[in-house]
């Protein structure tokens, strides 16, 4: 057996999100030399169900086999009929198992890509549920820098408390360039809120959920974002107020420069 081979492809499994209970599996058929063979996986995320086969294949010239592809069958929780999607596995633009199930589930993700010039570039990627190749699956829809989609911008837009620190703020971005539906704190009228939040690149915003995943619109994202903005532009006007009326007792003259009190 080519043990080289064997270690490569357990780390490509691992790494594609696949974990390492296939060691074995792998091991096993690798010492039998079948010209192809799968192995199945069964994941799960949160109540949704993802079962994947994965399929690999040997060189026509030498004992080494590759992993080509897996074909990911989901099926949601309450519902009956599953959905089913090829992914392709290669050097470059692969797709994990966590990234195909947020893709499946409508999500965008961001990747670096490659194109045939092997120039690398990025892009959100997101499934187009209308249109479909050859094979059945699903095309993917690719929004590339240029696009306009400023994921830190659209979240500065929002009461986000994770957005004050820093080391939130990167795993926060981290998660929903991954595909993830991202748990994050609104503090709306000095009250804080659990919402779910995901990007949303098509539209250049983010798609906003309330702690029971009631989807908000746009107008109430924004309404809490304007609240909060009031009540902070409130509280510098009374702060301001308070400094001026403190200066007028004790006695000293102020000079007002562009709305602001200035003790002389």
């Amino acid at each position: 057996m080519n043990e080289k081979n064997f270690e490569y492809l357990r780390d490509q499994i691992k790494y594609s999100g696949f974990g390492d209970g296939l060691e074995s599996q792998l091991r096993d058929n690798i010492k039998k030399q079948p010209p192809e063979f799968t192995l199945q996986h069964q994941a799960t995320f949160g109540k949704d169900e993802v079962s994947s086969a994965l399929h690999f294949k040997r060189s026509a010239t030498t004992d080494m086999y590759f992993f080509n592809s897996y074909d990911a069958s989901l099926k949601r929780e309450q519902q009956t009929e599953k959905m089913n999607q090829s992914f392709y596995v290669g050097k470059d633009n692969n797709i994990t198992l966590k990234e195909g199930y947020n893709l499946m589930s409508g999500r965008a993700v961001n990747k670096d890509l490659t194109n045939k010039e092997g120039k690398i570039y990025n892009a959100w990627l997101q499934m187009d549920f209308k249109q479909t190749d050859n094979a059945g699956n699903f095309k993917l829809k690719q929004f590339h820098s240029n696009y306009g989609f400023d994921l830190e911008k659209e979240l500065s837009k929002h009461p986000i408390k994770e957005l004050q620190n820093a080391q939130d703020k990167s795993r926060m971005l981290d998660s929903l360039q991954k595909g993830n539906r991202q748990s994050v704190t609104f503090v709306e009228n000095g009250n804080e809120q659990r919402r779910y939040i995901e990007a949303n690149p098509q539209f250049k915003t983010l798609t906003v959920f309330d702690a029971n995943m009631h989807k908000l619109g746009n107008r109430q994202s924004q309404q809490a974002s304007q609240s909060n903005t009031q009540k902070q532009e409130q509280k510098v006007s009374q702060d301001l107020a308070g400094d001026d009326e403190n200066d007028h007792h004790s006695g000293k003259k102020v000079k007002k420069s562009k709305g602001i009190a200035i003790s002389q």
